[in-house]
């Protein structure tokens, strides 16, 4: 007997991260605000993020540059992905707009939702982001590690890695949640 499905899990992640592009550029208006509600989203996160785990604020004061994501939306039944919006700031100003996009197939269930900053702690790393089409976290990002008392590690504050992670506010729960392989574009919002 045929199948009648002929749609493939290939083929609906294809589609699935096609459409979620499409409707992600769909915002991307003249004279809209997305860019100002993004701007307070981050003022909101940056805020939680610092007063939650204090040594944030040395970790920022060290980075060069900062990519802020406020609010990342993950879901998953064996076929899975991610988006959101944010920003890249340097000194606590916003140069560039950025979505962050993920799509896989593996082993997952369920949806979660959480913000995530990176940290650019030399000048290279950040030029190397700047420059890129569709970067993505990779081997050289050390994740940031929070003792029980909520602070930054030594370890952290004085790391020699380009690029450090932080994954922090989540809500829900998924299994096999990473920052593996999300891109991450620049837009126009």
């Amino acid at each position: 007997m045929e199948n009648s499905n002929p749609i493939s899990r290939r083929g609906f992640l294809a589609v699935a991260t096609a459409g979620t592009a499409v409707l992600a550029g769909c915002a991307n208006g003249v004279n809209s605000q997305g860019g100002s509600r993004i701007d307070q989203r981050i003022d909101v996160t940056r805020n939680f993020l610092f007063s939650t785990y204090p040594g944030t604020a040395q970790l920022e004061a060290k980075a060069t540059g900062v990519l802020w994501m406020p609010l990342i939306t993950k879901a998953g039944f064996g076929v899975g992905g991610s988006y959101g919006t944010g920003a890249l700031r340097i000194a606590n100003s916003t140069v560039d707009y950025y979505e962050a996009l993920q799509a896989n197939v593996g082993f997952q269930l369920g949806a979660q939702q959480y913000a995530h900053a990176l940290f650019f702690m030399t000048p290279e790393a950040l030029a190397n982001f700047r420059t890129s089409h569709g970067w993505s976290v990779g081997a050289d990002a050390e994740y940031a590690l929070v003792d029980q008392g909520g602070n930054i590690s030594a370890e952290t504050l004085t790391t020699l890695e380009p690029v450090v992670a932080m994954v922090f506010a989540q809500a829900g729960l998924i299994a096999g949640a990473t920052l593996g392989g999300t891109k991450y574009r620049r837009i126009i919002p």
